[in-house]
């Protein structure tokens, strides 16, 4: 089959199992060290997939994994894929002071700079956490250098959500401290209400049929691309698993873990994927 010719952005958010803020009230941060990571072993299984297809991505990476696992994000920069920042330990940006917010992006910036000896220009909150009443960590990002972010859900079905935010790709006006680029993540209408789509947890609740037909309805109908997203972790069904989740935390977490990868594969065979920063140099804001 051949490909779709629209291009899409294709993303990965590169944290582990034991950081996902489903888990926060079960696990202590200090106690991540004491987790067997399986970033080690996915990444380079998602870069060997890029790879067979001839598809290049964006990386969004967390401070805490490139400090520890440096190799794995130089392994990711040397097969040509561009290096966002996640933030540090994966705190969430509405629930931070800005003067901490400043800190731990500046860290992160920073670490995977000396590690890539390469410019980081983007941006992605934990768990698209920037908000209606934490905009001001757009200022934050400018002054640290940042071009874009993508970090916006278009959507109050989401947490935390930002309904009012733009579906499109568009910039987003500081005033003083200038114009930042933004990425929202994608969004699909249903029933009049925007409804997350795009990747993590509702690609593997999704059947294929239905995935494939929401991005070309989405590039189509709406004229807007599609940022699919996941993470490393969800390419190791073997993870372990963590004790005490609600049920709908552990279901949303665990659900179908082995269908995304066969589902990532068909969706770079059928579309055309670029990382984010091309997509939006390609984008007329």
């Amino acid at each position: 089959m051949a490909r779709d010719q629209t291009v899409n952005a294709m993303t990965v958010d590169v944290e582990d199992y034991f950081h996902v803020t489903n888990f926060d009230p079960y696990i202590d941060k200090r106690d991540w060290p004491s987790f067997a990571p399986t970033v080690p072993r996915t990444v380079p299984r998602i870069l060997e997939l890029f790879e067979e297809y001839g598809v290049k991505a964006t990386f969004f990476v967390l401070g805490w994994i490139a400090e520890r696992m440096p190799d794995v994000v130089r392994r990711i920069a040397d097969a040509g894929h561009e290096i966002g920042c996640h933030g540090y330990d994966h705190a969430l940006v509405h629930r931070t002071r800005p003067e901490v917010f400043r800190e731990t992006v500046h860290r992160s910036k920073a670490a995977l700079e000396d590690i890539t000896g390469t410019e980081v220009v983007g941006h992605r909150a934990p768990t698209f956490s920037i908000d209606g009443n934490s905009l001001w960590a757009f200022d934050v990002l400018l002054e640290e250098g940042f071009e874009y972010d993508s970090s916006l859900f278009p959507g109050r079905i989401y947490r935390p959500g930002f309904a009012e935010a733009f579906r499109a790709p568009h910039n987003i006006d500081r005033g003083d401290r200038g114009l930042i680029k933004e990425l929202p993540m994608t969004t699909i209408k249903a029933l009049g209400v925007r409804v997350p789509f795009a990747g993590g947890g509702y690609f593997r609740l999704f059947p294929y049929r239905l995935i494939r037909w929401g991005m070309r309805r989405i590039n189509a109908k709406d004229g807007v691309p599609v940022v699919v997203y996941f993470h490393p972790w969800e390419f190791a069904p073997d993870q372990p698993r963590i004790r005490g989740p609600a049920p709908w935390p552990r279901f949303k977490h665990y659900v179908k873990l082995r269908t995304m990868e066969p589902k990532i594969r068909r969706l770079l065979s059928e579309f055309t994927f670029v990382p984010a920063r091309d997509l939006l140099d390609r984008y007329r804001l």
